[in-house]
């Protein structure tokens, strides 16, 4: 019987130490601040120390494949926040969007010291198109979960301003013949292009190298390039920037400042050293400010 009694006074001195740790760990990270500033409620996973804040989109009808999609089915913002040290925590989160929304909400959360890891679909034959903005950060936890509140925010304050995503980033038609000057681009680029019917084409190369031992350049893919069509008043530019882990967020705050938007951040290979990251862009404007605005982009990467 005392064998049993003292087996069971270990236990529960067990329990209420382990009870106070998890205690400790979710006073640490002022959970209650995080839901009140967030303005959602969440929930604290005592095993992993992470407290979750989970936004379903109900606010648009969202259809998959025919299918009317629940958001229990991945239709949900989340932002988890974990205690990194004393008084320093991170957030990493996922966030539903449409395609008006992206750009705007991804220039909130670079504003607001959070960082943008990727930008892709999770399905197809989604309508309208749905798009998963990937977010990270560190510091004090009180300006992480600001900073992920005015990001949800700016998605809300969109909405009602226009309840169905908008089909076209809007702006002036395009001319019906191309009739881009490449000189003016390669002056303010430095690079030598290549035209096509009034198009007009720059490629900057990059190197890597595979597991092999192979250098992976140029031709192989890893480059930078940029595709200018319309008129030198009128113009777009589209194209993909490869950049090194490092380098993504002054080149995505670089373009965001200037206008040009961000429609796709993902890797390209695997297992490459460095390894490379690829961000595709869509802008509109003259030839020469869309050129100087990837010019400026261009400028904050290492040679």
């Amino acid at each position: 019987m005392k064998v049993k009694t003292w087996l069971a006074g270990i236990v529960y001195v067990l329990i209420y130490a382990l009870t106070l740790v998890l205690r400790v760990n979710a006073a640490g990270l002022d959970t209650n601040q995080i839901q009140k500033i967030v303005g959602i409620k969440g929930a604290w996973n005592a095993t992993e120390g992470v407290f979750k804040i989970t936004s379903p989109r109900t606010d648009v009808k969202i259809s998959v494949d025919g299918w009317t999609m629940p958001p229990f089915m991945g239709l949900a913002s989340w932002a988890a926040f974990t205690e990194q040290k004393a008084d320093d925590a991170m957030v990493m989160g996922d966030t539903v969007l449409f395609q008006d929304e992206v750009n705007p909400a991804m220039s909130v959360a670079l504003d607001n010291g959070l960082s943008v890891t990727a930008l892709h679909n999770h399905f197809f034959y989604d309508e309208p198109k749905v798009y998963f903005m990937h977010i990270s950060g560190g510091g004090d936890a009180g300006k992480l979960a600001a900073a992920i509140h005015k990001v949800w925010d700016k998605i809300k304050e969109i909405r009602a301003d226009n309840p169905q995503p908008a089909t076209t980033f809007g702006g002036a038609s395009m001319p019906a013949t191309n009739s881009i000057t490449g000189k003016d681009i390669e002056a303010v680029l430095g690079v030598k292009g290549l035209a096509n019917n009034g198009m007009f084409k720059v490629v900057i190369g990059r190197t890597t190298k595979m597991p092999c031992g192979c250098d992976m350049g140029k031709d192989m893919g890893v480059n930078t390039w940029a595709a200018f069509a319309g008129a030198d008043d009128n113009a777009l530019v589209d194209g993909d920037f490869a950049v090194h882990e490092n380098e993504l967020q002054d080149v995505l705050k670089t373009l965001r400042k200037n206008g040009v938007n961000i429609v796709a951040i993902h890797s390209h290979m695997t297992e490459e050293n460095p390894r490379i990251l690829f961000l595709h862009y869509w802008g509109r404007g003259s030839a020469t400010d869309l050129a100087k605005s990837l010019k400026a982009a261009l400028d904050t990467q290492t040679k």
